[in-house]
């Protein structure tokens, strides 16, 4: 396995109300192919903001990122939008699923945006929805659904266009303690399935210690960096 990702002295700031806010202060962090990561920390430590920018929605003040060896930070924005729908997938605290359409719909959505043919999608969207635990949910819209099954289709979206890297911003913090832990199993078994590295942020500590890897943010640095063997059955 090789280097997915590379942080090298990442700041960034924002400018507030004419003050700048220093928010990330240094990182250096680098993970691998098929890692599973949990980023952890207080309100404020920029662990969202560190999200964002492994994710191409947001890009660093200062500092490199590189993601399979390409530096987001010497990309076009085009170059950016491609590279973030070709090999990140995000799953949000919420969902963000279209109201008007169907699951398996949404689920395809990401591959429709880039023009790929329907009846391919339709075939990997249903597969993805399967494996999540919806095969019987294809045609329900999002109103229709539970909030653990729309999180659900947003996870089988987030893989339609199978993403290298797999990125969480508190996936949970909408569900029950029972539909956490279901959630929480599913991205272990895509992890197995698909050799996707997950990067999940949270402030559920069970879901933080069933990971492999617990960095913690703190004031906008890396305040430790922990790696245990991961849980058996996880």
């Amino acid at each position: 396995m090789g280097r997915l990702v590379e942080i090298h002295g990442l700041k960034k700031t924002f400018r507030h109300m004419g003050k700048e806010l220093e928010v990330l202060r240094g990182i250096d962090l680098e993970l691998d192919e098929g890692e599973v990561a949990a980023i952890v920390g207080p309100s404020g430590a920029g662990k969202s903001t560190l999200l964002h920018i492994l994710g191409t929605l947001d890009l660093p003040s200062s500092g490199t990122v590189k993601i399979a060896g390409v530096d987001i930070t010497k990309l076009s924005s085009g170059e950016l939008a491609d590279l973030r729908n070709e090999r990140v997938g995000f799953v949000f605290q919420f969902h963000h699923l279209l109201p008007e359409f169907n699951a398996l719909e949404n689920v395809m959505m990401p591959g429709m945006i880039g023009g790929r043919p329907r009846k391919e999608l339709e075939q990997k969207a249903t597969k993805l929805l399967e494996e999540v635990g919806l095969a019987h949910r294809l045609s329900h819209r999002p109103g229709e659904l539970s909030g653990g099954e729309q999180q659900r289709v947003a996870l089988a979206r987030a893989l339609l266009m199978s993403p290298k890297l797999l990125l969480a911003d508190e996936p949970t913090g909408n569900l029950d303690s029972g539909t956490s832990k279901s959630i929480h199993d599913l991205f272990f078994d895509i992890n197995r399935r698909h050799g996707t590295t997950v990067v999940i942020v949270t402030h559920n500590p069970e879901l933080a210690q069933s990971m492999p890897r617990v960095v913690t943010l703190k004031d906008g640095k890396l305040h430790s960096d922990e790696r245990r063997s991961r849980p058996s059955g996880a």
